[in-house]
């Protein structure tokens, strides 16, 4: 019986194969973009999940208050560490401090290489769990050792990592380190993907002596620190024990109100962000937002297949009619007409499945990702056979019912009639599908809009043809003028100024300050950067008052720039010339004098306002990158040979890095824009699917009507009112899916705006190129079946009567 169902399936699908192709292309591009979309969530739900210790690892974050505005951040002071030790130990598995992730140069022979890693305490590779490969697992324990990746082993001696074990290699052309380990590169989808390397703290420190310093400065928040808990409490509960360690260990912190907390791993990732001390997600809303994005396209595409089915209900009433008279009874014709569409979700999953493995290199690209296909993940398999019943349970439940409900009598007589408002439902759904692309469609444009809205918006300085080089090296300690002398005068460059931080970041916050006027109880937090002389020329960043810092003016050596976000924040009128002291009467340093007013230059997220800054003039040697204007006269290529043989004519054993300014900026719109790319990817699908069972849909409505436009045509109709005949309705559905679709899409991107302080205003034009976008593609879908049906010789259509 069992096969004799799906005998008939079969024959089915070979007589119609116009349909059988649009259901089964459309629900495999439906179930292809569900399964991506599935491995996509798969794999953000399960970010750092590599590392075994998953639960129980959080790094120590602080919330501080500054003028009723809560900040909070991973930066912590040292001191809390020796505070964490002795107060609470017995909570910790493990108390780690760690360094931000820095860049290093690492030489062995001739082989120089730049890689990204951290300076940690010993328990870091145990805690992290590290999978070794060669050497031991505790390979920081020495001061003068390193553990290095996978990879970053086989840049410096090729594939037989094995021999690295005891190689001595040079870190920053200054140190010697022993490696004793090589721990296999961490996942994609893990915080430490770059973690390429692994020094001591202990040799950390004394290649510092500022942290020496640090070690009893509680406002000093320049830290990492990372903890694995005890097996017997919880985050939640020592966070309470912890809570007030800094206000209590630092009166002069008190009145920032610092509160110490333990952030889980497993919020690191996905639920980062925090507004006003109040955590308020992050990437998960992504999550969401894709999830839903997928039922609602896999949905589509078994709408199309209820669509089509009940559609053709009336070519199969006889049969229906002829089984029931013979004794078939409806749940026969229902189990017959499931077995029918199990088929054809079985065949559109293999062609998924096969779509998916086509795609799957592009995805990981375009999404950033490194995904496989999970060939033998038994979980897969499992939601994958639910997945395949509960679709044909979905697309094929409703024309089971319709299908098998029908009267024999009525049928076998020639009096079946399919009823007023039996083409209501398809309507209702067709009105769903396009309610659904519509409003993806206005989605996919405002985000785009919100992206270009926040490229367009002006830095503050000219990012073309500007360069910035990491000073790591020992050697560059000093040479910065001799520098910038010889790539002036080599024609490369046109200038060049050093600075504490990267220009597209700040990795400095200040306090601690007075100056005229400064109101009572007022708490400064200022973005603070040293530069050097000619940093106003090499950035090309405006001057609104005063001047830039000049050679011709040694009293510079102790003054300040401020940007006009800072001038407003402290309340400083007439701000040139002006004194800023600093609030500890015992600090040595002289007062600083604003010479100069810049306009605003956005160093940190382009979504936000940009924070008040203080740029010094560096007196310590406080450098971290050389900012060099590439000369505009040659070709960018022909500046960077210029500058790279100047470059390693000074120092020959370091690699020559650089990084773009325009491009470093332009990764702050990473994230977003690979939203706005895979969200452009799915409303191309959801389209394409709609617009299948629309043509669907339109062929077998022209199909029914042959020998009404067929009389038409005789009576002297034109093919232009035959068009609009056919196409009206179509036309009207997706009309009422605009009206429908713009609201609901309106209030969701006005809730997803939210959380960019500097966002677009929602303009109607996004809604009526959407609506006129929609009904341009659903003209040109009808039009071709239409067109084409309307051009029929009518003698053709009326030979039958």
């Amino acid at each position: 019986m069992i096969k004799n169902y799906f005998k008939i399936a079969w024959r089915n699908l070979l007589k119609n194969k116009i349909y059988s192709f649009i259901n089964i292309s459309g629900l495999a591009i439906g179930m292809a973009a569900t399964i991506l979309i599935g491995l996509w969530i798969h794999d953000e739900l399960n970010h750092n999940k590599h590392f075994e210790n998953y639960d129980t690892i959080a790094q120590v974050f602080q919330h501080e208050s500054s003028n009723n505005v809560v900040e909070t951040g991973p930066a912590i002071p040292r001191p809390l560490e020796f505070a964490l030790r002795e107060e609470h130990n017995d909570n910790f598995k493990h108390i780690i401090m760690s360094s931000w992730e820095q860049p290093r140069y690492i030489r062995y022979g001739n082989t120089n290489i730049n890689r990204r890693g951290y300076a940690m305490q010993e328990g870091a590779p145990e805690m992290l769990n590290l999978e070794i490969i060669a050497g031991e697992k505790n390979g920081i324990k020495e001061k003068n050792s390193i553990m290095l990746s996978e990879s970053c082993a086989q840049a410096l001696f090729g594939d037989d990592i094995s021999i690295a074990i005891g190689k001595i290699v040079k870190i920053n052309n200054r140190d010697d380190l022993a490696i004793t380990a090589v721990f296999k590169d961490n996942p994609e989808n893990t915080s430490f993907k770059d973690m390429d390397y692994l020094v001591p703290w202990k040799y950390y420190v004394t290649t510092q002596p500022w942290l020496e310093r640090a070690k009893t400065a509680w406002g000093n928040n320049s830290f990492q620190l990372f903890v694995q808990i005890n097996d017997n409490t919880t985050m939640e509960a020592i966070t309470s024990k912890i809570i007030d360690v800094k206000k209590n260990a630092s009166p002069e912190e008190a009145e920032f109100n610092p509160q110490i907390f333990l952030f889980p791993m497993k919020d690191w990732y996905l639920r980062s962000e925090f507004e006003n001390g109040v955590q308020t997600g992050g990437r998960i809303e992504n999550v969401w937002l894709f999830g839903i994005i997928g039922i609602f396209i896999l949905l589509l595409a078994c709408i199309n297949f209820v669509n089509l089915s009940t559609a053709r209900s009336e070519k199969r009433a006889t049969e229906v009619g002829i089984r029931k008279s013979i004794g078939s009874q409806r749940g026969q014709l229902i189990f017959q007409f499931l077995s029918e569409s199990f088929l054809i979700v079985v065949l559109s999953f293999v062609v998924a499945i096969t779509i998916v493995l086509i795609s799957l290199g592009g995805f990981n690209n375009l999404a950033s990702k490194e995904i496989l296909f999970p060939w033998a993940n038994p979980i897969f398999w499992i939601i994958s056979i639910l997945f395949i019943l509960l679709t044909a349970f979905l697309s094929g439940s409703y024309p089971a019912l319709y299908l098998s409900s029908f009267n024999p009598v009525s049928v076998l007589k020639g009096t079946f009639k399919a009823g007023r408002f039996s083409a209501l439902p398809r309507k209702i759904l067709v009105v769903t599908q396009f309610t659904v692309s519509i409003a993806l469609i206005i989605g996919t444009l405002i985000v785009m809009n919100q992206i270009q809205h926040s490229k367009n918006r002006p830095t503050g300085y000219d990012k073309e043809g500007l360069v910035q080089m990491p000073v790591m090296s020992s050697e560059f300690i000093g040479k910065a003028d001799v520098m910038r002398d010889q790539f002036i005068a080599s024609g490369g460059a046109i200038e060049m100024a050093t600075t504490s931080s990267p220009t597209t970041d700040v990795w400095s916050n200040r306090g601690g300050y007075t100056w005229e006027g400064k109101p009572v109880g007022f708490q400064e937090n200022l973005a603070y950067t040293d530069v050097s002389y000619e940093f106003v020329e090499t950035l090309g960043a405006e001057i609104i008052e005063g001047r830039g810092f000049s050679r011709d003016f040694p009293s510079d050596s102790s003054a300040v720039i401020l940007n006009k976000t800072a001038v407003a924040y402290m309340g400083i009128k007439n701000p040139i010339g002006k004194l800023i002291r600093h609030s500890d009467e015992n600090d040595p340093n002289p007062p600083l004098k604003i010479i100069g007013v810049i306009d605003d230059i956005i160093m940190q997220s382009p979504y936000s306002p940009v924070k008040q800054s203080m740029y010094a003039f560096d007196q310590h040697g406080n450098v971290s990158y050389w900012n060099l204007r590439l000369n505009p006269e040659n070709s960018v290529r022909k500046n960077l040979e210029i500058v790279e043989g100047v470059f390693k004519k000074n120092f020959p054993n370091v690699p020559f890095d650089y990084q773009f300014i325009d491009e470093e900026y332009a990764k702050k719109f990473r994230s977003e824009e690979r939203v706005a790319s895979l969200s452009k990817v799915f409303t191309v699908l959801a389209i394409f699917i709609s617009l299948l069972g629309l043509f669907g849909l339109a062929s077998f409505v022209a199909e029914q009507r042959t020998k009404e436009i067929g009389i038409r045509k005789i009576l002297g109709a034109s093919i232009t009112h035959l068009w609009m005949q056919l196409s009206k309705d179509f036309i009207t559905l997706v009309m009422i899916a605009l009206i429908m679709a713009a609201p609901l899409a309106y209030y969701f991107m006005s809730q997803w705006l939210q959380k960019f302080p500097y966002r677009i205003n929602i303009s109607y034009t996004t809604f009526l190129i959407a609506g006129l976008g929609a009904l341009l593609i659903t003209i040109i879908t009808v039009s071709i079946q239409a067109i084409r049906t309307a051009t029929t010789n009518p003698a053709n259509s009326l030979r039958t009567e």
